[in-house]
């Protein structure tokens, strides 16, 4: 039997076994007309913060609004260790991509990264509707992977924004092809925030990686091969996800 289907609501505040829950505009939308929910089928409100209902559909009304009845609290407590990945920016829709994957596997923040060798670089207009749609690829993802986190996408950094990113961290590595250190063997915290960096497809630069390593980042290899800078961030997700036992 597969699992119930996931949708976002604004908030579940106040939300009582038996209450009736509402699920309108595009959610609802989406319920109706795409998924053709009917009444007495089970769904799972959730706020993307955490907090989320199993509920019933008790209603369907017109073509974007299901009345829900609330049967059993859920909830996605904070994840530990905090898992977050710098993100260059990569050509054409290999970024949503990335998000999508990462979003699915487990990744908990991602930061879009605008590196010297970028080819694409996300200014004015167009880097809003690009931030949009990573935004929507978490979203849409996480409801895929029946999350009731959706991972926070922040705003694009440069260089130095991702340098104050890494002093913060817990642990901070940045993957490069070049290192000597399997990223498989890095020795893990237990609690806080651990941040890796993916560069883009043509490389991180000898300004860039000093600067990360004056953060305290240490360069690690993913594996004997090079992944697209689109696959090298799921793969290494998966791979800490592993190691600090958030998979076991």
């Amino acid at each position: 039997m597969s699992s119930a289907p996931v949708f976002l609501v604004g908030s579940l505040a106040g939300a009582e076994p038996g209450a009736s829950l509402t699920l309108d505009g595009a959610e609802g939308r989406h319920a109706v007309a795409v998924r053709r929910l009917r009444v007495g089928e089970e769904i799972v409100l959730s706020d993307g913060a955490g907090a989320g209902w199993l509920g019933r559909v008790a209603e369907v009304g017109g073509r974007d609004r299901l009345a829900v009845t609330a049967l059993e609290r859920r909830a996605e407590p904070e994840p530990t260790p905090h898992i977050t990945v710098v993100q260059a920016l990569p050509k054409g829709d290999r970024g949503e991509l990335a998000v999508s994957t990462m979003t699915e596997t487990g990744v908990d923040a991602i930061v879009p990264w605008s590196a010297d060798r970028c080819v694409t670089q996300w200014r004015g207009e167009r880097g809003a509707k690009s931030l949009a749609r990573w935004r929507a690829a978490a979203r849409e993802a996480a409801k895929q992977a029946r999350r009731l986190r959706v991972p926070e996408v922040t705003e694009v950094r440069d260089a130095a924004g991702v340098a104050r990113l890494l002093a913060d961290a817990a642990f901070a590595g940045v993957l490069h092809e070049s290192a000597t250190l399997p990223l498989a063997a890095a020795q893990l915290p237990a609690e806080g925030r651990l941040v890796l960096v993916v560069g883009p497809e043509g490389g991180i630069t000898e300004a860039e990686l000093t600067a990360f390593a004056a953060a305290g980042a240490t360069p690690y290899r993913l594996g004997p091969t090079v992944l697209r800078t689109s696959t090298a961030g799921p793969a290494a997700t998966a791979l800490l996800l592993t190691r600090t036992g958030r998979w076991s």
